[in-house]
């Protein structure tokens, strides 16, 4: 039997006929919540989770912390890396054996194909772990399947898939968390308490942001090697072109360190939006822009590629300074000339907070006494301030994973919500557009286009290579 929107009694495939294409030629879809999640015949009322990549920050960060919640049952793994994957499902039985006291806890099924994943009736969310240029198709079908999705930053790797999965991310329903670590109370409550203070007036009139990020190294070997039997490398390319395999710009096939695909254009556009991702949404809340962006942008950058002698595999950005003007005249820089972190200015104070310690800049505006550790301020008046219950009160999440699960079983907003994730996405892509512009650019955050610049806006996307096009996704074809 077809099956039925509850709302309009239309079936499924006749509803997307109709809708499928929205404001701006934009893919939309019906709103789908898994009948799996919290309902009577759920089986002892767990959210059945799968991981969809089972690389480094799958293990060492996602799927343990998902796992840590009573309300989860990992039940499923996929990687286009056989060897990756297998040992993904080994981490979950053994996690399983050391906290429930079985290894056969749960029947851990393994896919190389997420498809084949996202078909199964009895998962009810997915974990998405992939590099960055793999982001937007397993997001859209995850979506469009009905699962509930908590995906690694940053949102896109262009302008253009971030807005289309924005759009069908809520059309959807889907209950949606971007990873970013700072908006959870664990385990870093000051980067919302910093922004609690500058919303509320604490340091005066905001006029400049400082953001503190470092770009990456050249290097990489890029001689070619064969593809190992276990590795379905045309599909880890996806949507991008063919390139020869080299390990170097994939990732390490012995061990889980920090993989070249991070280091490469094709597949990251590099810190600006790898740690520029976190610091630039942290701005934008406590700037209150979070779901807008710049009027105008500039950059300069060192890029490996810029010496006609070089003969390396990575060529994401090096060193490199933007500068953005928001609206009332709010200026953000962001450089590796300042320490790592995010730097609040107002013309009666400023705040800075980080992950970690560090020191502020040696210039600072303010005289006052400078507290040590990750929150700063220019006096300790700021600091001990008290924020009323009629003064604006950000969003108080729990750590990430279980802020997510619970928002699926409240199907409330998570803390990072799509639209918030694609404006931070934006902000740093449309800077890295900059960086490889000789110009001032004029964008405007509401038809997200660059204004009088085709040679710009031509950046906000890329070509799709087949079969790995969004227009290929079954759901879409109809």
């Amino acid at each position: 039997m077809t099956k039925q929107n509850k709302k309009t009694g239309m079936s499924r495939r006749n509803y997307l006929k109709t809708s499928l294409f929205g404001t701006a030629g934009l893919f939309i879809a019906p709103s789908i919540v898994p009948s799996t999640v919290f309902g009577k015949n759920a089986p002892s009322n767990k959210i059945n989770v799968a991981q969809i990549g089972c690389g480094r920050i799958a293990r060492g960060h996602n799927m343990p912390r998902t796992m840590d919640n009573e309300d989860v049952r990992m039940v499923a793994v996929c990687d286009v890396d056989r060897k990756r994957m297998q040992e993904g499902k080994q981490l979950v039985q053994e996690w399983y054996a050391e906290n429930k006291g079985s290894e056969n806890y749960v029947d851990v099924k393994m896919y190389q194909d997420y498809r084949e994943l996202l078909v199964q009736s009895d998962i009810d969310a997915v974990i998405i772990s992939t590099p960055d240029h793999a982001h937007l198709l397993p997001c859209v079908e995850a979506a469009l399947a009905g699962k509930d999705i908590y995906m690694e930053k940053p949102l896109s790797l262009t302008v253009e898939e971030g807005r289309i999965m924005s759009n069908i991310l809520h059309r959807t329903g889907t209950v949606f968390q971007l990873g970013s670590q700072q908006r959870g109370d664990t385990p870093w409550p000051h980067f919302r308490r910093a922004c609690e203070l500058v919303r509320n007036g604490r340091i005066g009139q905001l006029h400049t942001v400082q953001v503190g990020l470092p770009g990456d190294p050249a290097g990489g070997d890029p001689i070619p090697m064969p593809v190992p039997d276990h590795f379905d490398y045309d599909a880890w390319l996806g949507t991008t072109p063919h390139q020869q395999y080299t390990e170097q710009r994939v990732h390490p096939q012995q061990g889980y360190g920090r993989p070249g695909w991070l280091r490469i254009e094709q597949f990251s556009a590099g810190m600006i939006t790898g740690w520029g991702t976190h610091h630039v949404d942290t701005a934008h809340w406590g700037m209150g822009t979070e779901y807008t962006g710049p009027l105008e942008i500039e950059a300069e950058a060192e890029f490996p590629t810029d010496d006609p002698n070089y003969d390396g595999l990575w060529n994401v950005h090096g060193d490199f300074r933007v500068e953005a003007k928001y609206a009332n005249d709010i200026r953000m820089f962001i450089s590796g000339d300042f320490p790592n972190g995010i730097r609040f200015e107002g013309d009666e104070g400023w705040i800075f907070v980080t992950r970690g310690g560090g020191p502020v800049t040696d210039d600072d505006p303010d005289t006052g006494e400078v507290t040590s550790g990750p929150l700063q301020a220019s006096s300790r008046a700021i600091l001990d301030s008290e924020i009323g219950p009629n003064e604006i009160q950000l969003y108080k999440g729990e750590e990430q994973h279980a802020n997510w699960i619970n928002c699926i079983k409240t199907r409330e907003k998570t803390a990072a919500p799509p639209e918030i994730a694609h404006r931070s996405a934006t902000a740093c892509l449309i800077a890295h557009i900059a960086m490889k512009l000789p110009r001032k650019l004029y964008w405007d955050p509401v038809n997200e286009r660059f204004k009088n610049d085709d040679e710009a806006n031509a950046m906000l996307s890329r070509p799709q290579r087949y079969p790995y096009k969004l227009s290929q996704v079954p759901a879409l074809r109809i």
